[in-house]
């Protein structure tokens, strides 16, 4: 293990110096390590550490709500190096005033649905994604149910639910 944290410092301090004007800030708790990084060149980031530093594995990408903190929200990638041995967590604010974010799909293909999921989950969306769309609730759904400030029991009953039960009700013969 001594010789991971060896290994996380050096990289640390190298991308901290290449990218000193866009660290926000670094945190490592429990062994594990997360950057704070700014919107504006995260992908260049991002697509530094995947090409040059080895992080050639997209385990996931998510959204978080911080409401009522400003910035609102964050994506968050969690990479891995395969050949390192090595996970790291990269942090990108979004503010709710503007929800947008470069697309990853060009560097991982899989962010493809990961990408969908946040801006169907939490309404951020992902500039120069080929397929934005809603990937979990329905293409006519009002609001983003993981948002902190969506009401617990949802909005109102969704309009194609009752299409959908008559139909399905009829189909089948009624009762």
């Amino acid at each position: 293990m001594a010789q991971e944290i060896g290994n996380f410092q050096k990289l640390i301090e190298k991308i901290r110096v290449l990218f000193a004007t866009e660290i926000i800030e670094i945190k490592e708790f429990r062994g594990q390590i997360a950057i704070l990084i700014n919107k504006q060149n995260a992908k260049k980031i991002i697509k530094y550490l995947k090409e040059q530093e080895g992080f050639n594995h997209l385990q996931d990408l998510c959204g978080v709500d911080y409401y009522p903190e400003k910035p609102r929200f964050e994506v968050v990638y969690n990479l891995y190096s395969i050949w390192r041995k090595m996970h790291l967590r990269v942090r990108v604010k979004v503010h709710e005033e503007d929800p947008e974010i470069d697309t990853v799909t060009d560097l991982w293909q899989g962010a493809n649905w990961h990408e969908r999921e946040c801006y169907d989950m939490f309404g951020i969306s992902f500039k120069g994604h080929a397929e934005l769309r809603r990937i979990l609730m329905p293409e006519d759904w009002n609001g983003h149910p993981l948002r902190k400030d969506y009401p617990l029991k949802g909005k109102e009953i969704w309009s194609g639910f009752r299409q959908l039960f008559n139909q399905n009700f009829l189909d089948d013969g009624g009762y």
